[in-house]
């Protein structure tokens, strides 16, 4: 089976918004193995304060993340695009295990190779204690619904 992920660099506003909502879709899934297939086998990744590479470090990363952060919806945003580089901003919500509400903000910035994996992957996030009364992003776990609104028609 290809590993080729299209849409391919270089990007147009078109294929950097179908890229990122590729991505969302994936993530909001919440399995790790199937996000760690859209990435080189050598990614090299910073999230926050943690720096790794390759697949098994981006499953192992996903799995921990998710089994603290519950109830995980999250919109993404193109920001800017280039070439064979897309940078979007992102929001998403959660709980953790005391009930308690975030709604994390963060910017990513991607780059991939010529079959559209992704080989580097830099965020930077902050999470924001929410009360639940404060969460917009609704929907049943799994993707974003298409007339769900996005991060701009949300005011975020």
């Amino acid at each position: 089976m290809s590993e080729e992920r299209p849409p391919f660099p270089p990007f147009t506003a078109q294929t950097a918004a179908e890229k990122a909502r590729k991505a969302e879709d994936a993530w909001n899934r919440r399995d790790p193995k199937a996000v760690s297939m859209a990435y080189t086998t050598d990614s090299r990744w910073r999230n926050r304060s943690e720096f790794f590479s390759g697949r098994e470090a981006i499953v192992g990363f996903l799995t921990r993340k998710w089994e603290r952060e519950l109830d995980y919806r999250l919109i993404k945003e193109v920001w800017a695009f280039h070439e064979n580089r897309i940078a979007v901003r992102f929001q998403y919500e959660y709980h953790d295990a005391g009930g308690q509400w975030f709604r994390a903000h963060g910017n990513e910035q991607w780059e991939f190779d010529e079959i559209g994996l992704m080989r580097r992957r830099e965020a930077s996030i902050n999470d924001v204690p929410i009360a639940e009364a404060e969460r917009k992003f609704h929907w049943d776990a799994g993707p974003r619904p298409a007339d769900h609104p996005g991060l701009t028609e949300l005011g975020l």
